[in-house]
């Protein structure tokens, strides 16, 4: 079977797999269909799908980031550090926040690519220097954004009535990764580097030039995710971000993307997010217990390593 028909498959699966958790948790209690309840599982969906959209890139790649969830965070506390202790203008603060992210897929671009690390080691060491960084910056306190009434609306605020603006970023970035994944030369050179990176390197290709944008690229959605979630919340929570990179990857390889790299879907990993966000309200709003959530979810990514790996076999033999 061709990739392309192996991802339309795993796209479907995903689909029927969505509209079954909807159904099962309509009927499992009736304040989970409503609008305010969808709505809220959109906006918690925002976040993990923007992580999972860069991390696409990334994995598509046959790499790993798991810096993503602490990165968040920094970014967000950068983001705090730029509007409330800095006092700079909305635009230079958001900017600010965004660029920590790029600036941190770079680092690990660099050590992957040129250091030769393996990416688990590089995006682990980042994950824990983002994490020790926020925590120092921002003096193991949470910053708050009461002085700049403005920044909760970009999250919060509501272009389309009854509808989060962080909702429409999702999916506005969503069209712009799709976009640069199908329609430009760093999306052919993404799946390259995951099919075959030796060739694509003795076909005349600077991998390594390549390999760091994707990360970088990566990272920006990092860092825009950052700036959503501190809106979101109003403020910037040095503690926080620690699991989304696990739930992030998992939306990822449940929408169809391969871990060992060469294939891989926008649409695919949007309706994965979803899977994720809908499975953990769904738990919530059955008043399972938090550490049972995590048994499900952690089940979860468990079922979609596996299933990636059953497709893998499946295409060899």
């Amino acid at each position: 079977m061709s990739n392309f028909l192996q991802a339309k498959l795993q796209q479907s699966l995903a689909f029927a797999t969505l509209v079954v958790l909807l159904i099962f948790f309509s009927f499992a209690n009736t304040a989970f269909f409503t609008w305010s309840n969808i709505s809220g599982i959109l906006l918690s969906t925002a976040v993990i799908g923007i992580l999972a959209l860069g991390t696409t890139f990334v994995i598509i790649t046959g790499g790993i980031d798991l810096s993503i969830g602490t990165g968040m965070t920094l970014a967000a506390v950068m983001t705090g550090i730029f509007l409330v202790n800095m006092d700079l203008p909305l635009i230079v603060g958001v900017l600010g926040g965004i660029a920590t992210g790029g600036l941190m897929g770079f680092i690990s671009g660099f050590n992957i690519a040129v250091l030769k690390l393996p990416p688990f080691i590089a995006t682990l060491a980042m994950m824990l220097i983002a994490q020790g960084l926020a925590l120092v910056i921002s003096g193991v306190r949470p910053i708050y954004f009461t002085s700049v009434p403005d920044f909760k609306q970009i999250a919060l605020g509501t272009a389309i009535p009854g509808l989060p603006n962080a909702v429409l970023i999702l999916f506005g970035l969503a069209f712009i990764a799709y976009l640069v994944l199908s329609k430009t030369i760093l999306g052919r050179y993404t799946f390259a580097l995951g099919s075959n990176e030796e060739a694509t390197r003795l076909s005349g290709v600077d991998t390594r030039r390549w390999k760091i944008m994707v990360y970088t690229f990566s990272g920006l959605f990092t860092g825009i995710a950052g700036v959503v979630i501190a809106s979101r919340l109003d403020s910037a929570q040095p503690q926080l971000g620690s699991g989304y990179e696990l739930q992030a990857i998992a939306a990822v390889i449940i929408g169809g993307t391969s871990l060992l790299g060469g294939r891989g879907s926008i649409l695919g990993t949007l309706i994965g997010a979803l899977i994720m966000s809908v499975l953990i309200n769904g738990l919530r709003i059955m008043s399972i217990q938090t550490e049972w959530q995590n048994v499900v979810v952690g089940a979860v990514i468990l079922v979609a390593v596996f299933s990636d790996s059953l497709r893998r076999r499946k295409a060899i033999f």
